[in-house]
C-alpha cells in the first residue's frame, strides 16, 4: 500500500472511532442548541422538559440555558460571571462563550479560559418525572459557594 493511501485510510479509520467516542479528545461533542421557554413557571421555578438527547435550550425570556450533557442536566443563568453578557454556544469548539471577553466553558459549566475566573453560574435544579423543574432564587457561584454549584446537577 502506498504511504498515502495508508494515511489517508488511517485517518478514516480515527475519524470513526473519534466520532463513535462522541468528538475529539478534549472537546464536547456537537450539541444541538434550541431556543425556547418554560413549560410553566410556579413562583421561582420554572418547569423545563428532559431534553432526549445531549444539547441546550435557551431561555432568553428567563434569562435560563438548560443543557443536557453526558447523562446529566444543568441549568444555568445565561450571562457570563465575568460582566454579565449573554453566553453564545460555539459549536466549532464545543463550548459555551462570552462575546465580549472571549471567556469559554463547557458544555457543564466549567471555565476553560478567558477572562472570568469562575464558572458559569448554576442554578438548582430537580426532576420531577419528564421534566426540570429550576429554581431560579436559589443561584450558585462556584467560588462562592462550591458545594452547592456541585451539587447542582440532576443525573438522568
Amino acid at each position: 500500500m502506498e504511504r498515502r493511501a495508508f494515511l489517508r485510510d488511517a485517518g478514516i479509520v480515527l475519524a470513526s472511532v473519534v466520532a463513535a467516542l462522541g468528538g475529539a479528545p478534549g472537546r464536547a461533542a456537537a450539541l444541538s442548541v434550541k431556543f425556547g421557554r418554560a413549560l410553566a413557571r410556579h413562583g421561582s421555578e420554572l418547569t423545563y422538559p428532559i431534553p432526549a438527547e445531549d444539547g441546550a435550550q435557551i431561555d432568553h425570556t428567563n434569562e435560563v440555558i438548560v443543557v443536557r450533557y453526558r447523562q446529566k442536566a444543568y441549568a444555568f443563568n445565561l450571562a457570563c460571571p465575568h460582566q454579565n453578557t449573554a453566553l453564545r454556544w460555539q459549536p466549532e469548539d464545543g463550548q459555551f462563550q462570552c462575546p465580549k471577553h472571549h471567556s469559554r466553558y463547557q458544555p457543564d459549566g466549567v471555565f476553560v479560559s478567558g477572562r472570568a475566573t469562575r464558572g458559569m453560574d448554576r442554578f438548582a435544579l430537580r426532576r420531577d418525572g419528564g421534566n426540570l423543574i429550576v429554581d431560579v432564587s436559589k443561584f450558585f457561584k462556584q467560588d462562592a459557594n462550591p458545594a452547592e454549584w456541585a451539587a447542582a446537577v440532576v443525573a438522568l
